[in-house]
């Protein structure tokens, strides 16, 4: 059995982090109340450019334009959208393994990186790393999503990469948090997104098509879609809106992977904190029982030095 000194400085010590613990438990979820706002607020924006992307490709039929093709034989570049502290459980973890899982090798992937603690994990694995936005994941703002969107644009219709994706955590509510790997371009009109129950990734390879809920009356009742005019021609309008199109799913993806990151470190502290308490419980048990042999030690010493001198 350890000595009372032992078992009260491995208290102590605990005590220590019990306390530090429930203070970042308390920080995470004032941040976390901010950062919920923020990404529902902006949840409807990204969705609803998702969706009218989708249909408009849906409905403009054949479309010959750089954004809708491969583009060319470069790598394949992924925004992969991580923090940049630890201690959130399995948070970043669980963002690094579904790059890992995404079926794209290591060697035709580029990883535009936003938060340390994916990109050291993707190069310690021997990814090559051709970006690093690291800072713009403690405040992300809409300049920011617009300028790593931008290079990438530039990229792709440079023919430096032929597919961009975006790796991230869609933030679901204070404990459900969803790694979403996302297909940006080249954009697709067939039907690619698959979810699972809570808790488990999401992987959408492409637009979804329109749903029920985004047609007309007629178009439900003879299944047929109206076509898509476009003015003053398809190729300037693209040109106007997919760069907004890749900006709003950027920022969304920000904004939802913060409020993530803050639940996900609120529930590891809580967990980290009740297990303190219950460690220190324990350890008072193990000191009292301890104190009590110490005690009895002492009197039968006592009454059997008092025995010898009386006899």
């Amino acid at each position: 059995m350890a000595s009372m000194r032992d078992i009260k400085r491995r208290r102590s010590s605990i005590q220590s982090t019990e306390q530090i613990t429930k203070a970042m438990k308390l920080v995470a979820t004032v941040k976390l109340q901010k950062a919920r706002s923020k990404a529902e607020h902006s949840r409807p924006y990204s969705r609803f450019m998702y969706s009218t992307i989708a249909s408009m490709l849906t409905r403009a039929g054949s479309i010959r334009h750089p954004y809708l093709q491969s583009g060319g034989e470069g790598k394949k570049a992924v925004i992969v959208i991580t923090a940049n502290r630890g201690l959130a459980g399995g948070y970043n973890n669980n963002v690094v393994r579904l790059v890992l899982d995404s079926g794209i090798s290591r060697e035709e992937m580029e990883i535009y990186a936003v938060g340390r603690k994916g990109r050291e994990s993707l190069e310690r694995r021997g990814y090559h790393v051709a970006e690093d936005d690291s800072d713009v994941i403690n405040e992300p703002l809409y300049k920011d999503a617009m300028e790593i969107g931008g290079r990438l644009l530039k990229a792709y219709a440079d023919g430096e990469v032929s597919e961009i994706y975006l790796a991230y955590t869609s933030f679901k509510n204070t404990v459900s948090h969803i790694p979403t790997f996302m297909k940006l371009l080249p954009l697709e009109v067939e039907k690619g997104g698959t979810e699972g129950a809570d808790g488990a990734s999401m992987k959408m390879t492409g637009a979804d098509m329109i749903g029920a809920d985004s047609m007309t009356e007629e178009e439900q009742a003879t299944g047929r879609l109206t076509p898509m005019n476009f003015e003053p021609d398809a190729e300037d309008a693209l040109d106007a809106i997919i760069p907004k199109y890749m900006t709003s799913l950027i920022y969304g993806a920000l904004l939802e992977a913060v409020a993530s990151e803050n639940g996900a470190r609120m529930s590891a502290m809580d967990s980290a904190t009740s297990n303190a308490e219950e460690m220190i419980e324990e350890l008072g048990l193990e000191y009292n029982r301890a104190r009590q042999g110490s005690i009895t030690q002492e009197l039968t010493e006592i009454i059997a030095g008092a025995n010898a001198i009386n006899g």
